[in-house]
């Protein structure tokens, strides 16, 4: 019988259970891999088509298209999925799989900026992807914008942000209040500013370029400006170019 009172037996047994854990953890992860990949794939679907206003939404809750019907809508909804690279535009079907926050990272002429155009009642839409940073960490989401860049949608989502007050980003109460807002002043951009002490709470005016701000939350406000407005900004030009 061996004795398990010996340091040797300690250290051969926790190296053991270290292995044995490690190699479950890691076909566990290897098997679950592809299911996290699609449900990743679906998210993004789901998202863009938030932002166009293909939802599922009632009573102030936000509901997305199912899973089970979201490539459907997608493929139904977003006409034309474009890249910009190098001052060039380009077709690719994929570009909803594009990682943001990567593009942006990179030397300005190879990063890669995907853009989407859909289309809703006999209107065109252009979905574009953000990317940010809140009071904890990482905030992202989408803005769609009609032919006269009016804002027709937004869907925002954060990773650490505070419960109750700069995580209600993802609120529709907050997200709503972005629809019919002018980010142009002529041909200039003008963008939105997320405004404390805006003076205007039912967000009635929509040609002041503000949306009332979350009460407790003035640092992801602020992310929230800075994302949309930098990452907007990038893709003006060319939606000028492109002109619906």
């Amino acid at each position: 019988m061996a004795n398990t009172d010996k340091n040797s037996y300690t250290i051969i047994f926790a190296v053991v259970m270290v292995l044995v854990v490690g190699s479950l953890l890691a076909f566990t992860a290897s098997s679950l891999k592809p299911a996290i990949t699609e449900n990743e794939r679906f998210e993004k679907q789901q998202n863009i088509l938030y932002a166009m206003g293909i939802n599922e939404n009632v009573e102030g809750a936000v509901n997305f298209i199912p899973t089970d019907k979201v490539e459907a809508e997608f493929s139904k909804y977003i006409k034309e999925q474009l890249v910009i690279q190098n001052g060039k535009i380009s077709k690719d079907t994929a570009a909803y799989l594009i990682d943001l926050k990567g593009q942006l990272a990179e030397d300005k002429e190879d990063r890669k900026l995907p853009l989407f155009i859909g289309e809703k009642e006999g209107e065109s839409y252009y979905i574009i992807p953000l990317y940010g940073k809140g009071l904890w960490d990482a905030i992202w989401g989408f803005v769609s914008l009609d032919k006269n860049f009016v804002v027709q949608g937004v869907y925002f989502d954060h990773k650490g942000e505070t419960p109750g007050l700069g995580a209600n980003i993802k609120e529709r109460y907050f997200m709503d209040d972005f629809t019919g807002e002018e980010i142009m002043s002529g041909t200039q951009f003008e963008g939105i500013s997320v405004a404390k002490g805006n003076n205007d709470p039912l967000n009635d005016r929509k040609d002041d370029g503000k949306v009332d701000a979350l009460a407790g939350a003035t640092i992801t406000g602020n992310g929230v400006t800075a994302m949309i407005n930098s990452t907007v900004k990038l893709y003006i030009p060319y939606l000028k170019d492109l002109k619906i």
